[in-house]
């Protein structure tokens, strides 16, 4: 057992984890929840798990980590408050070796969750008289949240001003509609099963938002075509008519959802798949001109090791024979926080002296010097994939996934034109 996951973490597991919405999820239609600040988890399909599982060694850097299998259990109390709690396989510990669990939630400690507000239950310390009135209270506003959560799920470009004092990461949680929706769905489809069914198998996933202090995601839906092989025939003409009518046909990817921080206007913005289906190709471009900008300026040094990840994961995909990744999505990740800016010429002992007004891009001498910044590039959702090696597919594709690959040149032609016309 590794020492980042000992016996009292292991027993601490053992009596269930909460998991909690990930507010980081822009884009799909499965719920993804927060098992600790390093792993994620989502509902098991077999499909997707048997993909983890046996993952060409050369595609691994351009995949989240895949770290196990949990039991997860829907739990409503009898004020109908709910909340999902994470419990190993039966008998299986030994999946949790790797597994850094010191920052997960215990189950004694229960975060409840309604559809309105979240409500923290510390049994010892918290009376029932304070939980009877803080849900009359709760209660009281039940029906203006209620409005505003419906005003949420309509509205399809989203900008909301992060409050200076707060700490800019812990706002996403108040305001990213397409988590709320996720997360209430998925406890809506718990509990009208309930009664035929309460454990679940999620897997878990590393969280490759964790090493950012304030992730600027993208979601991309990649290829030409959407529609698994085994799709019904309704199924398969929905996903023809959606390509059809965005650029999935014409350049092989479209915005499924996007996340962005703008330090320039102290805001965050949010764009989801229903706004990026009706984007034209310009639409599309200016849509990764926006997320690849501040509000101040263009983040020009992140531009290189994009281009360098996806030319490398497209030349990865062309080896991958029979391979086909329909419905999945690329994620590009990073970091929002705001960095300081730098004379072209500035001594290395200066730079703490530099002025707020030099922020303006055309500050004469005080142009932005980019530092060195960590982008992502990782492909994700794979519910839908088909491969030769799955011996159950009644299809078997031969040569590489032609739509996957045109999407993804397309995307770095893109990213090269916003690149070069910011250099004119």
């Amino acid at each position: 057992m590794s020492p980042a996951f000992g016996a009292m973490e292991v027993e601490h597991y053992s009596k269930g984890v909460l998991l909690e919405p990930f507010v980081h999820q822009v884009g799909g239609h499965s719920c993804v929840l927060r098992f600790n600040d390093k792993t994620i988890c989502k509902p098991l399909i077999q499909r997707e798990h048997q993909f983890y599982e046996t993952l060409p060694t050369e595609m691994r850097k351009f995949t989240p980590q895949y770290e196990g299998v949990v039991s997860v259990s829907f739990e409503e109390d009898e004020d109908g408050n709910l909340c999902l709690i994470a419990y190993p396989l039966n008998g299986d510990h030994d999946n949790l070796e790797n597994l850094d669990n010191s920052d997960c939630e215990p189950k004694s400690k229960l975060l409840r969750w309604t559809n309105k507000k979240t409500v923290l239950l510390e049994n010892e310390k918290i009376s029932k008289e304070w939980v009877r009135q803080h849900r009359k209270e709760e209660k009281m506003k039940s029906h203006k949240l209620e409005e505003e959560f419906e005003w949420l799920k309509k509205s399809e470009v989203l900008y909301y001003t992060v409050e200076k004092k707060g700490n800019v990461s812990s706002q996403f949680k108040h305001h990213n509609p397409w988590s709320m929706k996720c997360h209430q769905q998925q406890l809506q489809r718990m509990k009208e099963n309930a009664k035929h069914r309460n454990q679940y198998k999620f897997i878990l996933l590393e969280n490759l938002t964790s090493r950012y202090e304030v992730p600027c995601v993208l979601d991309l839906k990649m290829g030409t075509r959407q529609h698994g092989d085994d799709a019904s025939e309704e199924k398969k003409a929905n996903q023809i008519r959606k390509c059809q009518q965005s650029t999935s046909a014409v350049i092989g990817v479209r915005v499924c959802g996007m996340q962005v921080y703008q330090a320039g206007t102290g805001q965050l913005m949010f764009m989801n798949k229903y706004h990026g289906r009706k984007l034209s190709v310009q639409g599309f471009k200016e849509a990764l001109y926006q997320f690849f900008h501040n509000g101040k300026y263009l983040r020009r040094e992140l531009f290189e090791s994009v281009i360098k990840k996806l030319t490398e994961l497209k030349s990865v995909l062309e080896k991958q024979e029979s391979y086909r990744f329909y419905s999945s999505s690329l994620l590009i990740i990073y970091d929002g926080k705001e960095r300081q800016e730098v004379a072209v010429d500035s001594d290395p002992e200066d730079l703490e002296d530099l002025s707020e007004e030099s922020s303006d891009e055309s500050a004469g001498a005080y142009a932005y010097k980019p530092t060195a910044s960590t982008v992502d590039v990782r492909m994700i959702d794979f519910a839908h994939t088909t491969c030769k090696y799955y011996g159950e597919d009644s299809v078997v594709h031969e040569g590489q996934d032609t739509g996957y690959v045109f999407g993804l040149q397309n995307l770095i032609d893109i990213i090269k034109e916003i690149r070069d016309e910011s250099n004119e």
